[in-house]
């Protein structure tokens, strides 16, 4: 019987990127991270994907109050193996420990936009038009 492929991450991948993503804000919450650019920037984690064999991490994050993402995005990644070496305490229970990778977030732009769009006068000028028509 064949296995039915799909993009959807697993349930195990979802619950082990929770774990993985909890892990990494207590690290980066107790200052272990020696980087100055760390030290001073509140970085908040959306959300980590986890590989299907669960070896590889891609962390989402998003520097608040800093207009350069970038700057704090590479500091997080030329640290990843130090924070990867602090993981261990909390995931102990993986066989292997992920490689974590960091990538910065752009959902809550995307919101934004959205937001701004349904906002817009030419979508609620669709949507009276709408209510005209409903009433009729």
């Amino acid at each position: 019987m064949t296995r039915a492929t799909s993009s959807a991450p697993s349930q195990r991948m979802l619950r082990v990127g929770e774990q993985v993503r909890a892990a990494i804000t207590q690290v980066l919450q107790r200052g272990e991270v020696r980087d100055p650019l760390l030290e001073k920037t509140v970085i908040s984690i959306s959300e980590v994907r986890m590989s299907p064999d669960l070896k590889h991490a891609t962390a989402y994050v998003t520097p608040l109050g800093v207009k350069d993402h970038e700057a704090v995005i590479e500091a997080l990644n030329r640290n990843a193996k130090f924070i990867r070496g602090r993981l261990g305490p909390q995931l102990r229970q993986m066989k292997y420990m992920p490689d974590v990778r960091f990538r910065d977030d752009t959902s809550f732009d995307n919101y934004k936009k959205i937001d701004d769009l349904l906002r817009s006068p030419e979508v609620a000028r669709d949507l009276d038009a709408e209510d005209g028509d409903d009433d009729q």
